[in-house]
């Protein structure tokens, strides 16, 4: 698989599915009522980290690309939340201010990693 279609749908994919079924975890707890907030407060120093852990020994890519992850992940998120969510349990109020922070989130994440590592200089290589 080409490493931008890792870093895209790979990674996307893989993100919003853990926050997918750590939601249906949630839903049949007491904190179902801010069940979105427990997974932005979880999830985003997770996302963080496996981000920078992605792409911190790997060569410096432009700005432009990490834009483009974060803007897949973010694309990623919205479509699979709509149908597997709002369309498959009918659920019109979705839609929240959490769910919003988080498509904001999920975009700018591999943005900042990618504006950091891009200030730090080369990469480090193994070996």
């Amino acid at each position: 698989m080409p490493p931008i279609l890792r870093d895209t749908a790979g990674l996307g994919i893989f993100f919003w599915l853990i926050g997918y079924l750590a939601s249906m975890v949630l839903y049949f707890t007491p904190l179902s009522p801010i069940m979105g907030w427990v997974l932005l407060v979880v999830f985003t120093p997770f996302t963080l980290l496996v981000t920078w852990w992605w792409f911190v020994n790997r060569e410096r890519l432009p700005l432009q690309y990490y834009a483009g992850v974060g803007g897949a992940w973010m694309l990623i998120a919205v479509v699979l939340d709509y149908l597997f969510i709002v369309q498959l349990f009918n659920t019109a109020t979705y839609y929240a201010p959490d769910v919003f922070l988080y498509y904001a989130l999920v975009f700018l994440i591999p943005v900042g990693v990618g504006w950091y590592l891009g200030r730090a200089g080369p990469a480090a290589h193994a070996g």
